[in-house]
């Protein structure tokens, strides 16, 4: 089987997803509004470029699957545009920035029998998983409480163009950190009532915080912190998970949720863990690990097997409710 890919928005993140869809298949298309960088990445990929979504979608057929790294605040409209055109579409981190656009992403999903998927690739963390596992399997008995600390470094030089935008960037929580509020609603549940305070200590520029902390009450019982901030000084420091519960404490750490830092449960020995990806570079910055392999091998199989585990919309949508939650609390 032939399988075509196309990807809309041709910044840092696009790179992920063509190494991956080059191994799986052919990457046919690329489009950007700036066409030196569709030039740039059709020209590195040997793909068509298209300066015009509308351009892309009258003259491409066929497409397997169609990628979305556009700002934040575009996912929704290009993959409305995408689905409606009877595209399947993988939308970047996250689905969205509003719990209304996420509904209207997800009916047309529907409306035109097209799958629509989001990026949620720390779940492919191997401490992750085995966090997982124990919750799933009971091992860690009643969750009581716990703890998420994101604290990374984002520089003035960080935000241009649409980053620090409220409304193509949406906020701190949305484009640093929404993998590690998919992680809470993944691993315990979803959120009942949540507390917080946020401020911006050192970015002017931008139009919302760089630094918070949430207090949360799970639908569960269990309660639990967020702190975090993009003012780690000169690099990232800690992304880190912890779980207190009635059978056990574990800890999720390292810079990006890539180690299992404390593992004390009953009748099970800390495991020894396969070494996971490095971190996705970005030159002056790092962001999460680097896991686009394990979401498109999972990506194919949920394409044929809707039964098989994998982030939907809907998941990504939950994480935009959450956020959103946590904003309005402010």
């Amino acid at each position: 089987m032939n399988l075509n890919f196309a990807i809309i928005g041709c910044g840092r993140i696009a790179k992920r997803h063509a190494e991956q869809m080059i191994k799986h298949g052919t990457l046919v298309a690329v489009c950007d509004i700036l066409p030196e960088k569709a030039d740039e990445m059709a020209a590195l990929y040997g793909a068509r470029p298209y300066y015009s979504i509308d351009e892309l979608v009258k003259k491409e057929t066929g497409l397997t699957l169609v990628a979305v790294c556009t700002p934040n605040g575009l996912h929704a409209t290009h993959s409305i545009k995408l689905l409606e055109t009877g595209n399947h579409v993988l939308c970047e981190k996250p689905l969205c920035i509003t719990t209304e656009d996420g509904k209207k992403m997800i009916a047309a999903a529907e409306k035109t029998n097209k799958k629509l998927f989001v990026v949620k690739q720390n779940r492919y963390n191997p401490p992750v998983a085995f966090l997982k596992n124990l919750i799933v399997n009971g091992k860690l008995g009643k969750i009581y409480s716990f703890q998420i600390n994101c604290f990374w470094n984002r520089p003035e030089a960080y935000y241009t163009d649409w980053k620090g935008s409220k409304d193509m960037d949406g906020g701190t929580l949305f484009t640093q950190f929404s993998h590690f509020i998919d992680l809470l609603y993944w691993l315990l549940g979803d959120v009942a009532a949540v507390k917080t305070i946020s401020k911006n200590f050192a970015h002017p520029a931008i139009e919302f915080e760089d630094s918070g902390v949430v207090a949360f009450e799970m639908e569960s019982g269990a309660i639990g912190s967020l702190n975090y901030t993009v003012n780690s000084f000169e690099k990232n420091m800690e992304g880190s998970f912890t779980v207190f519960a009635e059978n056990g404490t574990v800890k999720i750490g390292g810079q990006y949720l890539n180690e299992l830092e404390y593992c004390t449960v009953s009748g099970i020995e800390k495991p020894n863990l396969p070494i996971g990806n490095p971190a996705n570079g970005y030159g002056f910055y790092q962001g999460s690990m680097s896991n686009h392999d394990k979401v498109y091998e999972n990506l194919l199989i949920a394409l044929q097997n809707d039964k098989h585990e994998f982030a939907s919309a809907e998941d990504g949508l939950k994480t935009v409710e959450i956020i959103q939650k946590i904003y309005k609390n402010l």
